[in-house]
């Protein structure tokens, strides 16, 4: 087949974390890093030639009418469980998929490149690009997936690789306690997940996702008159599926995992942030959308979901002091702009914009937060802390790190004609589109969105610089830059691409139409919020603490993440801990085990006592026999009397 060799992107990764993880010790840390680097190098030179020959090419009639067709590369069975029941692994080829096979691999490779000087001299450089190789390959077979079943198996695999990466210091206590909070708050929301799943597929008796989206109404319709709670089971269903989704992307409530995640490698927070844990709940969405779009309710709790995290980790940003917290929030906030955009788009509405400015802007904030996160990197790289009070001035001792970072934060911020303005600007149509109240919302998030970058960017590169002494800093090392340039520059011309031609919804031709009310209200209130961070932290003065100190309850609130660690503390230790877990571990120590403690302890003392009943002795025997014939003639003596 054409696509045959779509199997080769999944296939290279797990040898290589084999390969890595059983010989890697065997050898030296260049040649491991050489040789994972190489080896993800072909993987994404692979994955270009499977978009391009799917977006370009037009034989196998993967173009019918004009819509670009769903490919199955290849779909075999793995398990039966009735005549429709089935599951099948294989590779699904569409618009959303090969979008992401490109995402991914860039990413991984710049990641990989980039760790060949950052992770240099570190203990475990084999392990750890042994672990880079298991996430790529978790989360590209997450991608092609076919059904839904086999999409969950390597949800989980993604699952544990970001486990074995956040928790990669494992001597450190605070990588071991983000590890597995991170592993037991998405296990949480996983569970929800596999509900959804087992309600959908018993309702329809299939996994496929081709049957799934295909005719949705005549999947949903399946279920007709089953409810729950007043519900029906379909919604149900879906809802149960989002809140997986919800917990890998870091969405309120679940997203308390996300910013401990950083203790993990700087170049892990790039590759989990950009190209893959926290866009899985994104995915997931768009690759069910059509049964989404039946289900206007769900779409409702989606977009609510979406826009309360997106204001909520925007304020958050706004105050915190380690670089890495910044950016870790920053991703919560943009990834909740990905999740309202699904949530607002109606087929009816706009052509369903919202789907594909999703897509675009999941595509457009992979590049320029992987460039925001490996500059943080090279930063933290320079001068061996993540505070902000450590930096300033670095544009003097870092200028390719400083051009490129403030590339990313003018991406990031909306300001064209950088990528992040185009498929913002998308986001922000769709949302207006759909109701004012959310387009105002997110044009406020926005605005936020410039000001907290900024305000990072001016801490970083412009603020007064504190006596680095011996250690100057100093810029990092090719292998370091040449990955930051390269994202820079896809940066500054990603916008540009007619993206909705590639993808849209229903997998139809989109031409993407700036609506300049909405764009330029958009820039100007970005305009404004850069001009407020300039104002307060291009030069250090005063006024930033003046400023705090006028809404100090709000700003400690905020920088403590609204107490969201300390609510679930107290729910978890005080509540289900110590009200719940507690007398049920008394009970069953002093009652359960006490009663059987307290039987156990009768019968050994009973059988202490007439342990000499059995000694072995005949005359002994005789005696006993004897006894036993007197106290039996007295007792029927005494009765018969």
């Amino acid at each position: 087949m054409e696509f045959s060799y779509t199997l080769a992107v999944l296939i290279i990764p797990i040898l290589m974390f084999l390969f890595l993880g059983l010989v890697g010790m065997k050898l030296s840390n260049k040649v491991a890093g050489v040789i994972g680097t190489t080896a993800m190098g072909i993987v994404t030179a692979i994955a270009y030639a499977i978009a391009f020959t799917y977006f370009f090419g037009d034989s196998q009639g993967q173009v019918i009418d004009g819509v670009r067709q769903q490919l199955e590369v290849v779909n075999f069975t793995w398990l039966q469980f009735t005549d429709n029941l089935i599951i099948k692994l294989g590779v699904l080829l569409d618009p959303i998929a090969a979008m992401m096979l490109i995402v991914i691999t860039t990413v991984s490779f710049m990641v990989h490149l980039y760790s060949l000087g950052y992770m240099k001299g570190e203990k475990g450089f084999q392990r750890y690009y042994a672990f880079l190789s298991l996430f790529t390959f978790s989360m590209l077979g997450l991608v092609v997936a076919t059904n839904i079943f086999q999409m969950y198996i390597f949800w989980e695999l993604v699952g544990v690789s970001s486990y074995l990466l956040i928790g990669f210091y494992y001597t450190k206590p605070a990588a071991v306690a983000a590890s597995k909070k991170a592993f037991i708050v998405t296990r949480f929301a996983d569970l929800g997940f596999l509900i959804g799943i087992l309600i959908l597929s018993f309702y329809t008796q299939t996994f496929d996702f081709l049957t799934l989206t295909s005719n949705p109404s005549s999947m949903i319709s399946t279920a007709s008159g089953a409810t729950f709670m007043g519900c029906s089971v379909m919604a149900w269903a879906l809802t149960l599926i989002f809140m997986g989704g919800a917990g890998k992307s870091a969405m309120f409530p679940l997203h308390i995992w996300l910013p401990d995640a950083m203790e993990g490698p700087t170049p892990v927070s790039a590759l989990i942030h950009a190209a893959t844990m926290v866009v899985a709940g994104v995915y997931l969405v768009a690759r069910l959308f059509p049964l989404y779009a039946c289900e206007v309710g769900v779409l409702e709790i989606i977009t609510v979901i979406g826009a309360v995290t997106a204001l909520y980790a925007a304020m958050v940003a706004c105050v915190q002091s380690d670089i890495k917290r910044v950016l870790a929030f920053s991703t919560i906030s943009q990834i909740a702009f990905m999740i309202t955009s699904l949530g607002v788009a109606r087929p009816e509405i706009h052509e369903g914009v919202g789907y594909m400015a999703s897509m675009f802007h999941l595509f457009t904030h992979a590049m320029f937060k992987a460039l925001l996160f490996l500059g943080a990197g090279a930063i933290i790289h320079a001068v061996h802390s993540n505070e902000v009070k450590d930096m300033g001035g670095l544009r003097k001792y870092m200028p390719i790190c400083h051009i490129t970072f403030l590339i990313g934060c003018l991406a990031i911020a909306g300001i064209p004609p950088f990528s992040g303005f185009f498929s913002k600007d998308e986001i922000l149509v769709a949302a207006y589109s759909n109701s004012p109240l959310w387009g105002i919302w997110l044009t406020v998030v926005a605005g936020m969105t410039a000001f907290y970058m900024f305000r990072v960017y001016y801490l970083i590169f412009w603020w007064n610089n504190p006596d680095y002494g011996h250690h100057t800093p100093h810029e990092s090392p090719a292998t370091m830059t040449i990955p930051l340039i390269f994202l820079a520059t896809v940066s500054i011309f990603a916008g540009f691409i007619p993206f909705g031609e590639f993808v849209s919804w229903n997998r139809e031709t989109y031409t993407i139409h700036l609506n300049w009310t909405v764009a330029t209200t958009s820039v100007l209130v970005a305009l404004a919020g850069i001009a407020l961070a300039t104002k307060l932290y291009m030069k250090e003065n005063k006024a930033p603490a003046a400023m705090a100190d006028k809404v100090r309850g709000l700003w400690t609130a905020a920088y403590h993440r609204f107490y969201m660690d300390e609510l679930y503390q107290f729910i978890t230790h005080r509540i289900i801990f110590g009200c719940v877990s507690k007398p049920i571990a008394w009970f069953d120590r002093h009652i359960i085990d006490g009663t059987m403690d307290m039987l156990a302890t009768v019968t050994n003392s009973a059988s202490y006592a007439i342990r000499k009943l059995q000694s072995g002795s005949i005359q002994g025997y005789v005696m006993v026999y004897f006894v036993g014939v007197i106290l039996l003639a007295v007792i029927t003596y005494i009765c018969l009397i």
